[in-house]
C-alpha cells in the first residue's frame, strides 16, 4: 500500500479492475502524474500497450491500490506473459484465507457436525474432530500450493533467459 498518492508517479502499476473504454483487468499503466484535489486524488496514467492516456479520480490512496497495485516482477516481465496468464496471477494473488480457505473449512465443519450427529457418541465427536481438521489442512495446503505453482509458472517462463530451471 502507498503511503502518498505522489508515491505512485512514474511507475508501473499492474490493474486489477478493469474501467469501460479505458484499460483492461491485467493490462500495466504507467503512471504519468497525480494531484490531491478536495474529495480524493486524480491520476493520469497511460495504458502501456496502446499508449493511449486517461485520467481517474479516486477517493483515496486505498481506493487507487484497490484498482491498480504495484507489481515490479510483471511490470518488468510484461511482454513475456499473455493476458490470461497475467489475469489468472491477479485471480490467485488476489485470494485471501478470508475468501478462499474459510469458506471451505466452514463446510467441512458443517459436514463434521452432521456426521457426529448421525454417528452417536464418542466416535461421532472423534471422527467430526478428525474431519474438521484434516479439512484444516487440506484448505491450507489446496491454498499455499496454487499460490506457489502460478508464481513458479510465471518465473519459469521468463527464466529461461536467466538460465535458471526451477523444479
Amino acid at each position: 500500500m502507498l503511503n502518498s498518492i505522489d508515491e505512485a508517479v512514474d511507475r508501473k502499476f499492474l490493474v486489477t479492475k478493469s474501467l469501460s473504454n479505458q484499460v483492461k483487468a491485467g493490462t500495466l499503466v504507467h503512471i504519468m502524474g497525480t494531484k490531491e484535489i478536495d474529495d480524493g486524488v486524480v491520476v493520469d496514467y497511460r495504458v502501456t500497450d496502446t499508449g493511449q492516456d486517461f485520467s481517474i479520480r479516486f477517493a483515496g490512496v486505498k481506493e487507487f491500490c484497490q484498482w491498480a497495485r504495484p507489481d515490479t516482477f510483471i511490470a518488468r516481465y510484461y511482454e513475456s506473459f499473455s493476458q490470461k496468464e497475467i489475469l489468472h496471477y491477479i485471480k490467485v494473488n488476489n485470494r485471501s484465507f478470508a475468501n478462499f480457505c474459510l469458506p471451505i473449512i466452514l463446510g467441512v465443519v458443517v459436514v463434521a457436525i452432521i456426521l457426529a450427529l448421525i454417528i452417536k457418541g464418542t466416535v461421532g465427536v472423534i471422527v467430526a474432530v478428525v474431519l474438521s481438521i484434516a479439512g484444516v489442512a487440506a484448505s491450507m495446503f489446496l491454498y499455499n500450493s496454487q499460490k506457489k505453482n502460478v508464481k513458479l509458472k510465471l518465473y519459469q517462463k521468463v527464466s529461461t533467459n536467466w538460465g535458471i530451471a526451477f523444479k
